[in-house]
Parts: structure tokens; sequence; C-alpha cells
């Protein structure tokens, strides 16, 4: 059932008409998605992500993100993989370049239940309504979380959305 109030689709971040990045959110992490260049060596991309910043490039290039991130992240549980696409795990002919592959950063929020407008600061933030859906999504979230034999997917706030991490005394830490 969780799986039901997962994000449905990933927002895009376009700067001059070209995308930089796509982005979701949970209740616990934010998921930035970077479509790779072709031709390049995995092993040439690097990723530093610290408490308020993340940097994304090529070794030996500037970066190609350089930015300060909207809230604190858990750098101890953030991390950053590269996904091939299918048909190149499928054919690895041994020279292990990004074909039309992804980086992945998972950045585990600080404050679980925050609801971001955008990854990085000042930049793509999403409009209201939009920022009052993501607000909904994580709510129903929290509830499904906190009541796993009920199913939330279905359910609708009618009025502004209360905060998750506040509403009907926050959400429950272990």
């Amino acid at each position: 059932m969780a799986e039901k109030l997962a994000p449905e689709k990933r927002h895009a971040f376009v700067h001059n008409g070209q995308k930089v990045f796509e982005w979701d959110q949970t209740l616990e992490e934010v998921n930035m998605y970077i479509e790779l260049p072709k031709g390049v060596p995995t092993k040439l991309f690097r990723c530093t992500i610290q408490a308020g910043h993340v940097e994304v490039g090529i070794r030996g290039n500037p970066p190609y993100l350089n930015h300060d991130l909207t809230h604190p992240v858990k750098t101890d549980s953030s991390f950053w993989t590269i996904v091939a696409p299918f048909s190149a795990l499928n054919m690895d002919n041994g020279d292990n370049n990004a074909e039309d592959g992804e980086m992945h950063i998972t950045l585990q929020k600080r404050e679980k239940g925050k609801t971001w407008s955008s990854p990085i600061q000042g930049q793509g933030i999403l409009d209201p309504y939009a920022a009052d859906q993501e607000q909904k999504r994580l709510m129903l979230q929290r509830f499904q979380e906190e009541n796993p034999g009920f199913d939330f997917s279905q359910a609708q706030f009618s009025g502004t959305c209360p905060d998750p991490r506040t509403f009907m005394g926050g959400i429950r830490t272990e």
C-alpha cells in the first residue's frame, strides 16, 4: 500500500530550456536524477554531499552542479550511485561508459517529513499548487507509515493540508 503513495512523477528543474535534473521526495529523503553525458567513463563522475551543499561533475572539469541545498541533510546516510540503462547491464562491453545512464543522488532529510520545494536553494522551486500536492502526499505517507493496516491512497484533504512534521503530535521517531 505504501507504494501507492510513492511519488507519481519527478519534478524537473529546467534552466535556459535544458533539463538540469529531475527530483522527487518521500518523508525521509529527496532523490535527484541527473542524465549523464554519453561516452564518459563512469569512474570519472564525482559527487560530494555535505550537510548543506552538493557538488556534481566530471573529474578535471568545473562542476556541473555546485549549490547549497534547500534544507540540511544527514551526510552519513546520503549517497549517490550511477544507474546504467537495462541494455547496458545486459551487454557490458567492458568500457563502463555511462551510455544514457543516470546519477541518482539520495539525500537523507535531517527533518523527516519536511516538505522541500526544491533540492537546490533558490532554483527550480515548485509552484504553490505543486508544493501543496507534495505536502498532501507526504501527509498521507505519514498516515500510512503510522497505520500500516489501512490504505490511505484514496484519501483526500479539503482545504489547507497541515504540516506532516507537527500535525497531531508530530512524526514519531524510533
